[in-house]
């Protein structure tokens, strides 16, 4: 029996990595987490016919976690699947503490290797369960989204990572002694301490890199758990979360031209900023009317959706228009920066659940050398990402961040309720630029203005 389980163990990490690699693709990512689930109920039957589970408790967990899964994907609103991101990482954080957990409960006696791993399942589970709390009060705005900082902050988040690490290696020393279980309680409340001290402190702006972060914390976390019970699918699917997620994250610091630690311990984003720069020129508003007439004339037209669009649920409203542009001769693509909104790939999701062809989707570096040749750049609800202060401003928070250069485009239309500055606090230049016009009022409003104009010409 036990070649078989291994087997199936074998089959089932296949699947995860078969599922992940389709999961690349739009067209292919419904198959991949079709695959990398069928995977998942193959390593959970077998478990279950190895035999030493309560099949009535994992009957449970099963039916509770699908109810679970049900409700939330019936209920929870398409802009705030970032929140439900953050709930979800932290929930796999508390589920690799609750195994760890158990296990050194029944079987107290561990070898120093298995001591190891479920200290570190603990420790870690703990800081992506508490970090991520924090991330899902912050992107829902139950706390504030700027930077907070506790009073010797470096000083108070060392002297608790240290006293957290020291209680882990008692436990690893002496899993069975006396002490064991105050010794390992305390590691895991301090390491929780650690994961609040960690996300308290980063701004809104860093949120999508913090919420990719956690994942890979997660991830971690139940590869340990795996160890913890010699469970090789188990210890696979954690590894593969936990890499992908290192990985997502590196991609997504490089994009803002920072480095991780920078991201953890810069404390940048959700406050006013100032720049040593004073901004010139004037904000030329304009009205839905008049931006229609440019955009009859456009050939090639970029949208640049942002956090804004999904709170004004206008993806749909916007999809429509580009149809309408295409109608009327015009190239439209979307150029999608690696952080906008409040969660990896944020943008892709909300434009996938418009129809909108992946195809049409395009990175700063595809469209950037050729954005002096676009008619028309439409920015809605972006703003840090086409900060043109990036660029041209040293003394800018956003200094050498790579971004959209929507400035460059012939003109620019952006759409804004008003000129408060993006979720970094940065002042945008971009508003003040002779060839940009900025349409006040609610995105889908605005979009909507524009497509009934171009609906009235069309006679559709």
């Amino acid at each position: 029996m036990a070649g078989g389980l291994e087997l199936a163990y074998i089959a089932a990490a296949v699947a995860f990595i078969l599922g992940l690699k389709l999961l690349g693709r739009a067209e292919t990512a419904r198959r991949g987490n079709a695959l990398s689930a069928f995977g998942m109920l193959v390593a959970v039957v077998a478990t279950l016919l190895a035999g030493g589970i309560d099949p009535l408790w994992v009957a449970v967990g099963l039916a509770v976690g699908a109810l679970i899964g049900a409700v939330a994907a019936r209920l929870v609103k398409m802009t705030a699947m970032p929140e439900m991101v953050a709930l979800f990482n932290g929930s796999g954080g508390l589920a690799s503490m609750g195994v760890a957990a158990a296990e050194w409960i029944q079987r107290p006696e561990q070898g120093i290797g298995t001591a190891a791993a479920i200290a570190a399942a603990l420790v870690v589970g703990a800081i992506a369960a508490s970090g991520s709390v924090v991330a899902w009060g912050k992107l829902s705005e139950t706390l504030p989204g700027r930077p907070v900082r506790v009073p010797a902050q470096q000083v108070v988040i060392s002297a608790v990572a240290i006293a957290t690490l020291a209680g882990a290696a008692w436990f690893v020393v002496a899993p069975d002694g006396g002490a064991a279980g105050v010794v390992i309680l305390a590691t895991a409340v301090l390491a929780w301490v650690v994961g609040v001290l960690l996300v308290l402190p980063i701004g809104g702006a860093d949120m999508p890199i913090v919420v990719s972060l956690l994942n890979a914390y997660s991830g971690l976390a139940a590869s340990m758990a795996g160890f913890v019970l010699g469970n090789s699918a188990l210890v696979v699917a954690g590894s593969l979360v936990g890499a992908s997620g290192f990985i997502l994250t590196n991609i997504m610091s490089k994009a803002m031209n920072r480095s991780l630690t920078n991201v953890l311990f810069g404390g940048f984003g959700g406050a006013p900023v100032a720049s040593g720069t004073e901004i010139e020129g004037e904000v030329k508003p304009i009205t839905a009317e008049d931006a229609y007439y440019i955009l009859e004339a456009a050939s090639n037209v970029i949208v640049v959706p942002g956090y804004g669009m999904a709170v004004a649920q206008a993806q749909h409203v916007v999809r429509e228009l580009a149809e309408l542009l295409e109608k009327n001769g015009a190239e439209v693509r979307y150029a999608i920066h690696p952080v906008a909104g409040r969660m990896p790939g944020h943008m892709n999701v909300l434009l996938a659940e418009a129809n909108v062809p992946y195809e049409r989707l395009v990175e700063p570096g595809d469209v950037n050398p050729t954005m002096d040749t676009v008619d028309v750049a439409i920015v809605i609800g972006a703003n840090d990402v086409v900060n043109p202060a990036a660029r041209e401003d040293a003394s800018s928070p956003l200094y050498g961040m790579p971004i959209i250069n929507v400035d460059e485009a012939r003109t620019t239309f952006v759409l804004k309720r008003s000129m408060n500055p993006g979720f970094s606090g940065v002042q945008n230049p971009l508003f003040f630029k002779p060839n940009t016009r900025m349409l006040f009022g609610d995105g889908k409003a605005m979009v909507g203005e524009l497509v009934s104009e171009f609906k009235e010409t069309l006679g559709e």
